[in-house]
């Protein structure tokens, strides 16, 4: 019977999006706040992002997040590309991630996360859909990092 292989620790995670405004910023805050201490968490958009979306920041609040300081990021803005894992939330950012691939050892997932800024309504609708992909990537990150316990004695 072969070993079971371990997969490697990581310590270091990027999560990417289209323009580094919702999504990606989302993601890596809520990684960072469960893991920033032993993980690196950075987030980037394939495209020049002007600023952190609103609704982004309310709906991040809500969890006791701050993320009003989030200074939008595109790929070319990295100063360390040097990553265990990219973590890509929508196709274009899935197709860059795969591009770095080339030149850098990493692994490369694809959450396919929905757009809010897609739904149209009034200021609640958003809030509401800004709060499914909050949770939507809560759980993944949850599932995929789990927070781990120290030895019980």
């Amino acid at each position: 019977m072969a070993p079971v292989l371990q997969p490697l620790p990581v310590t270091s995670v990027l999560f990417a999006c289209t323009y580094n405004m919702i999504r990606s910023p989302m993601a890596a805050a809520i990684m960072r706040h469960f893991h920033g201490t032993r993980v690196y968490v950075d987030s980037v958009g394939v495209r020049e992002g002007d600023e952190v979306d609103p609704f982004a920041v309310a709906v991040m609040e809500e969890m006791g997040i701050d993320l009003s300081r989030h200074r939008c990021r595109s790929f070319e803005d990295l100063e360390d590309t040097n990553f265990d894992l990219i973590v890509s939330l929508s196709p274009e950012a899935q197709h860059r991630a795969i591009e770095m691939t080339r030149t850098m050892a990493c692994d490369v997932e694809f959450w396919n996360t929905f757009d809010p800024t897609l739904v149209d309504g009034n200021r609640e609708a958003m809030l509401e859909a800004y709060r499914k992909v909050r949770d939507g990537l809560l759980g993944r990150i949850k599932e995929r990092f789990p927070l781990t316990r120290g030895p019980t004695v």
